[in-house]
């Protein structure tokens, strides 16, 4: 059985994971309070969204060619282009370069396409040593856990589970050090990984966007670690999806003016790097050799589907941190590499819905990713077409089959479903009396374990409309 068809399970004991919600709980309003200020701040950024939503849409409608031309820049940089249809395809090509180059060590940038494919285990199996240098995918990398948010990897952590599991690989360090402090944590990472980063054979990042016009790759990072594992060894490999492929430099920038702003509330991320070919002579620094291995892994299938819109999507994660689901269960609860909104559309189209039948209902659709999407993608919509779907395949349960279509007889005959419904609202209004409330009811004893139901006033809401527009003539 598939992880990602567990999510109610899973919701439920993250409902009552304490610390798991400390530490949300923690997370939770400075991701959109953030936001909005930093969109307050750029009076232009509506129509950045407009932008960016364009750019994207463009790119993904002449995506060969777009691929075609990138792959000829990489090649007249010094570099070589793989294609990849399947995560095993993916490995095998890396695997291959660092046979070939003798790897005993990769340092890695922090790359969700790396989850995807799982590459770290792959590396294992064939005696490569994988570091994640990203402090969020160092800290969950020892505990052999996968992230848990598309920017915030370890935001399902605490300071204090961190700090315990620093003391417990990082032997040899004074037992009486003081890791109570974010500040202590990042450097004790950051003296641990630089002997990593000096004795890696291979670099391994992501990338936000790829650059058809140039042939560069560009990674947003907070902490500098890209550029270490991108310059110091001797082999730099790009690991990234065909989709994030952009046209021309200019439109990355205009990509990049909502990416942060979206993600983490900055202006712009504190590291933007370009990385576009091999070492040339009289450069300073560099890899001596320069790789792009270019994941499709389902993307091509969905061009020109009905969820080709998600293919838009640029990674800044405002979808997770604005969604009251992922803000109350995490994104493990999701059994799956990408969490949230974003996760709960693409998963399906990756895996089938057949093994991924609650994702699309992990969502109260109130429209919050939507309404801040830099790329404007209409999540809302895509969940509830995978919604039909499974109910179309019947991967419904029966009740919940029954219920709808017992619903549906009535949505379908509007008199009859005003006659129902306002006996019901008349019904419900009388036996609730003065109390106005009601602490329990049929069918809703789950839902009504933690909150009261308030009874209706006596009309329902057609009722009181048509009233009120007759008393005014119209």
């Amino acid at each position: 059985m598939s992880p990602a068809s567990q999510f109610v399970l899973n919701a439920h004991r993250a409902m009552h994971d304490a610390q798991l919600q400390k530490a949300l709980y923690s997370s939770r309003a400075g991701f959109i309070a953030k936001r909005a200020k930093a969109a307050a701040r750029l009076p232009e950024f509506e129509a950045l969204r407009d932008a960016a939503r364009d750019i994207k849409a463009h790119t993904l409608a002449h995506l060969d060619l777009y691929l075609e031309a990138y792959e000829s820049k990489v090649q007249e940089c010094g570099g070589e282009v793989h294609y990849a249809r399947t995560p095993e395809a993916a490995n095998a090509i890396i695997l291959d370069i660092c046979r070939r180059h003798k790897a005993v060590r990769v340092v890695k940038g922090k790359t969700m396409v790396g989850e995807e494919i799982g590459l770290n285990a792959a590396l294992k199996a064939r005696g490569i040593e994988p570091i994640e240098t990203d402090l969020g995918e160092y800290a969950i990398q020892l505990r052999g856990e996968m992230p848990s948010h598309i920017i915030a990897p370890a935001v399902h952590l605490t300071k204090e589970q961190i700090a315990a599991d620093f003391r417990r690989v990082h032997v040899g360090l004074p037992e009486a050090r003081d890791l109570s402090e974010a500040a202590a944590l990042l450097a004790e990472a950051r003296a641990v990984l630089r002997e990593k980063f000096l004795s890696a054979d291979v670099g391994i990042t992501g990338a936000n966007f790829l650059i058809a016009e140039t042939g560069s790759s560009i990674i947003v990072t907070n902490e500098g670690n890209g550029d270490l594992a991108e310059t110091l060894p001797k082999v730099h490999i790009v690991l990234a999806s065909i989709e994030k492929l952009v046209p021309t430099l200019e439109d990355a920038a205009q990509l990049m003016r909502v990416l942060a702003r979206s993600g983490t509330g900055q202006d712009l991320s504190v590291y933007t790097t370009f990385a576009t070919g091999p070492r040339r002579p009289g450069d300073p620094d560099g890899p001596q050799d320069y790789h792009v291995v270019l994941l499709d892994n389902g993307r091509s299938a969905m061009l020109g589907s009905e969820f080709a819109e998600v293919l838009r999507c640029i990674r800044c994660g405002a979808c997770m941190n604005h969604c009251p689901v992922y803000q109350s269960v995490g994104g493990h609860a999701y059994g799956a590499i990408y969490s949230g909104p974003i996760g709960a559309v693409m998963t399906p189209a990756f895996i089938g819905i057949e093994n991924a039948v609650d994702l699309p209902h992990a969502s109260s659709l109130c429209g919050a990713c939507e309404s801040v999407c830099p790329v404007r993608i209409p999540l809302p919509k895509l969940l509830r077409r995978w919604r039909e779907k499974s109910f179309e395949r019947s991967f419904v349960p029966a009740h919940q089959r029954l219920a709808l279509s017992f619903w549906g007889a009535f949505a379908r005959r509007p008199l009859l479903y005003r006659v129902a419904a306002g006996a019901a609202t008349r019904m419900l209004s009388l036996i609730a009396g003065e109390k106005g409330r009601f602490k329990a009811l049929p069918f809703a004893r789950s839902w009504m374990k933690t909150r009261d139901f308030p009874a209706p006033e006596g009309e329902t809401f057609q009722a009181q409309f048509a009233r009120r527009t007759k008393a005014h003539g119209k």
